[in-house]
């Protein structure tokens, strides 16, 4: 685990939210696809993809009906509602509900691993980047480890070693354990411990 190469990607991150990037890349790795999972499921950033140097075409936006169309639909959704939910057939794939065709995406990865990039949608809010800042806690000269009750004092904004309380609306704290990275509270339930890697707000 290179902690430098995850003090480019805190970095990274909190400028690209800065710089109000939409969709930005970071370098492949397991820690990276982990974390990039944690602050997906924290609600950080939008969407994890990976791809290659250039960035994986956008899915396309389901297209809008006319009123004439909606029109349509509504009476024949009136006389047989049951069309609304057709049964899959047994040779062909299950057909999508109304009649309408579903696009599937393929992102292309290369083959070699040098030139994979994991993609990260951010998010916004009220004109305000959702990812603000991204530090770094552990450092490749200093890694700080902490016990259960540790992440219970710093889940209720007390001070633990050298970590200080989460005192931010929001604020999330990821450490790697033998589960996995998981995030600070979640550690707190299953009463474990680990390595700190980085805090986000």
């Amino acid at each position: 685990m290179s902690l430098v190469n995850l003090a480019h990607v805190c970095s990274h991150l909190q400028n690209a939210s800065k710089a109000r990037l939409g969709l930005t890349s970071i370098p492949v790795s397991k820690l990276h696809v982990n974390l990039s999972l944690g602050l997906q499921r924290e609600g950080f950033i939008s969407s994890v993809t990976l791809g290659g140097q250039a960035p994986p075409t956008p899915y396309s936006l389901q297209k809008t009906l006319s009123p004439e169309e909606h029109e349509k639909l509504a009476e024949t959704l009136a006389h047989s509602p049951w069309d609304a939910y057709p049964p899959p057939s047994e040779n062909e794939s299950s057909p999508s509900p109304l009649g309408r065709e579903e696009l599937v995406h393929h992102v292309k990865v290369p083959r070699n691993p040098a030139a994979r990039r994991l993609w990260l949608g951010l998010k916004y809010w009220n004109n305000e980047p959702v990812l603000k800042n991204m530090k770094l806690l552990s450092k490749p000269t200093r890694r700080i480890w902490l016990t259960g009750d540790d992440l219970a004092k710093i889940t209720r904004t007390r001070h633990a070693g050298y970590v200080k309380g989460m005192t931010h609306p929001g604020e999330c704290m990821f450490l790697t354990t033998d589960r996995g990275i998981l995030e600070a509270r979640e550690c707190v339930e299953r009463r474990i411990g680990g390595m700190v890697l980085c805090r986000v707000w």
